[in-house]
C-alpha cells in the first residue's frame, strides 16, 4: 500500500509550474500511489484565480484516491469561503475519515483522518475542543482501548477475526497542515503549530495512531516516538524554501500492515529515507541539500 503526501503547492507568484509538472510524470508514472494526500496551502493568498488553477492543476493527477484539505494560506482573503466550490470533497471544517483496503493484503485496512486546523486569516492553527472530541470518537471506532496503567492496551493497531490464524490490521494516520510538534528552523512555536497541541497529542497517543503527518512550513523532518511517527512534508513545488532546498515530497509505503517505510523524493531526483534528514543535521550549518547526501546510481 502506498501513500503519497505533496504539499504547499503555493499556487501563486512563488508558484514553479515545471516543477509541478514533473511532480506530476513522477506520481503518475513511476509510483502510482494507492492514495495521495494534498496537505494543504493549494494556494499562496487564497484568491479565486489561484483556486482555479489549483483545481486545473491538480486534476491532472491520475490516482482515484486523492485527499485534499486546506492550510493557513487557502483561507486568506476568504479563501475558507470559497475552497469547497473547487474542492467538494473536502469537509467544511477539514475533518474527514477514509477508509481504504490493502490491494495487496485484504486483512489490512488504513483509515486516514485528516483534521481541520486552518483558521480565516490566521497563520496559527487550532483543532478546537469539539473537533478533538470527534477525532477521539473516530479513532477509537476503530480499535484499540487505552489503559493509562499500560495494562491490557492493544498492540500495533491489530484486531482478531473469528479465526485464530487470521489477523485484521487497521494502520491509523491522522493527516493535518499545521505542525503537532515543533521542528527546527521553523520559528515560533505558537506560530508554526497548533495551539492545544497537547490536547491532539494525547487523542493521538491514547487510541495507538501510527503516523501524523503535516505541512505549513516546508521543513521536511520526522520525529520517531515508537509507535507514533510524525512525518513533515516540504514544498513541493515553490520557492518557499526553509532549511531544505529542493522540490520534495514524501513516499510512505505499508507492507501488510507490519511496517511502514517513509521516503523523501527530490522532484526530478533521487529519494532517501526521511529519516536521514533528522540523522545528519547539521545544528550550525541549518541548512541541507538533500542531492549532496545522495550516492549517485
Amino acid at each position: 500500500m502506498r501513500i503519497i503526501q505533496v504539499s504547499d503547492l503555493h499556487i501563486g507568484g512563488l508558484f514553479k509550474q515545471e516543477s509541478f509538472d514533473i511532480l506530476v510524470k513522477e506520481v503518475n508514472d513511476e509510483l502510482k500511489p494507492d492514495v495521495l494526500i494534498i496537505s494543504g496551502d493549494l494556494t499562496d493568498d487564497g484568491l479565486y484565480f489561484q483556486f482555479e488553477q489549483a483545481k486545473r492543476e491538480l486534476s491532472k493527477f491520475t490516482c482515484k484516491n486523492i485527499i485534499i484539505f486546506p492550510g493557513n494560506h487557502d483561507y486568506r482573503h476568504t479563501g475558507y469561503l470559497v475552497f469547497r466550490e473547487f474542492f467538494p470533497s473536502a469537509s467544511a471544517l477539514g475533518s474527514k475519515v477514509y477508509k481504504f483496503s490493502d490491494p495487496k493484503n485484504p486483512n489490512h485496512s488504513i483509515i486516514v483522518t485528516t483534521v481541520g486546523t486552518a483558521r480565516a486569516d490566521r497563520d496559527e492553527g487550532e483543532v478546537g475542543y469539539r473537533q478533538n472530541l470527534w477525532l477521539n470518537k473516530v479513532l477509537k471506532k476503530y480499535g484499540n482501548s487505552w489503559d493509562p496503567k499500560g495494562k491490557g492496551a492493544a498492540t500495533a493497531t491489530t484486531t482478531t477475526s473469528t479465526t485464530d490464524n487470521q489477523k485484521k490490521t487497521v494502520t491509523k494516520i491522522v493527516a493535518m497542515h499545521h505542525h503537532l510538534i515543533a521542528i527546527p528552523d521553523t520559528g515560533y512555536t505558537n506560530v508554526v503549530g497548533i495551539s492545544d497541541a497537547g490536547d491532539v497529542l494525547t487523542t493521538c497517543q491514547a487510541n495507538n495512531v501510527d503516523l501524523v503527518i503535516c505541512g505549513h512550513k516546508h521543513r521536511p523532518w520526522l520525529w520517531d516516538f515508537g509507535k507514533m511517527k510524525i512525518a513533515y512534508a516540504g514544498t513541493a513545488c515553490s520557492w518557499r524554501y526553509r532549511g531544505v532546498f529542493e522540490d520534495t515530497y514524501n513516499i510512505i509505503d505499508l507492507e501488510d500492515g507490519k511496517s511502514m517505510k517513509i521516503d523523501i523524493k527530490i522532484v526530478g531526483g533521487e529519494r532517501m529515507p526521511l529519516s536521514e534528514i533528522v540523522k545528519r543535521y547539521d545544528p550550525e550549518a541549518r541548512v541541507t541539500h538533500i542531492a549532496d547526501m545522495m550516492s549517485p546510481h
